[in-house]
């Protein structure tokens, strides 16, 4: 961000879990305050106000002039709809990843947000993680021959944060940007709901015929843990080393909305960035199919 803004964009935070105390948090960050202002937040919840900051109802944030900017931290079900109320009322927006749980409705909000000339920007924190960075270093110029991306975790409500490939967005998006645009081969789906256990299959083909498993795990006892295997014609990758903590990356990723809402972003890079959003949602899409074929 190169230039001082003649005002600053007033901001509502819609959803106050974790997500939404952290852009709460950065939001009154100084780093922040000379671009955005906080205005209040939205939540189902009567919360009164947290730490000085005032709860605002829904139809006041979507009415009022001073709100300029909505951010969208809700739970994944229910994006599509504040999506789509904030562009229809000339707000622009931020939403937590997933945008939405289907690749028609993604198309549809991004058709409106340009029909209204707003931003609506994904966040994607995963890509400026230090790991990814690592990764990308790692195989830059390199031939994938097989490669393995293994997610476990506790298990995670679908009914509120959408079938396995769209919760678990962040792990295909870094496939992804690391090997180019993937082409599915099948997927399947173990699913024993007595044991709350879900363990999502997949197997991808790279533009060079190089194979990607990715596999998401969650049930009661597994921990938190991502399990890398990447082999290539010249050697392999089995994990990634301690390469640091991440720090500031929801700062970072609002920065690179800041500059959207400058219009310091290209049209090129804008174009990418949501082929690249596309074309993962399209997978997650035709995976859920695969995994639960309609009847």
């Amino acid at each position: 961000m190169n230039a001082e803004p003649e005002r600053r964009f007033g901001v509502v935070v819609v959803g106050v879990g974790r997500a939404g105390a952290v852009r709460i948090r950065d939001l009154r960050d100084p780093h922040s305050t000379a671009f955005l202002n906080l205005i209040g937040f939205v939540s189902r919840r009567e919360l009164g106000s947290i730490d000085d900051i005032q709860q605002i109802s829904l139809e006041d944030a979507l009415c009022s002039q001073e709100t300029e900017v909505a951010y969208i931290c809700s739970e994944s079900s229910s994006h599509e709809d504040y999506i789509r109320q904030f562009l229809q009322a000339g707000k622009h927006v931020l939403v937590e990843f997933p945008m939405t749980l289907s690749f028609t409705a993604a198309q549809d909000l991004w058709e409106l947000a340009a029909q209204k000339g707003r931003v609506l920007h994904e966040e994607h924190v995963e890509l400026l993680m230090e790991e990814f960075a690592f990764l990308r270093k790692e195989v830059t110029g390199k031939e994938l021959l097989k490669g393995s991306l293994h997610f476990t975790a506790s298990p995670l409500e679908e009914e509120r944060f959408g079938f396995p490939a769209f919760s678990g967005i962040s792990r295909l998006t870094w496939l992804v940007c690391l090997f180019g645009e993937l082409s599915l081969i099948s997927a399947t789906l173990e699913d024993r709901k007595e044991d709350q256990y879900l363990k999502m299959t997949v197997q991808l083909e790279t533009h060079n015929k190089g194979l990607l498993c990715w596999i998401e795990e969650k049930g009661p006892g597994l921990k938190r843990n991502r399990y890398l295997s990447f082999q290539f014609k010249s050697g392999s990758l089995d994990n990634v080393p301690n390469v640091g903590v991440d720090k500031n990356i929801f700062l970072k990723d609002q920065d690179i909305f800041i500059q959207k809402l400058l219009g310091q972003v290209s049209a090129e890079d804008l174009a990418a960035e949501r082929k690249r959003i596309m074309h993962c949602l399209g997978l997650a899409e035709d995976i859920q199919k695969l995994c639960r074929p309609k009847k």
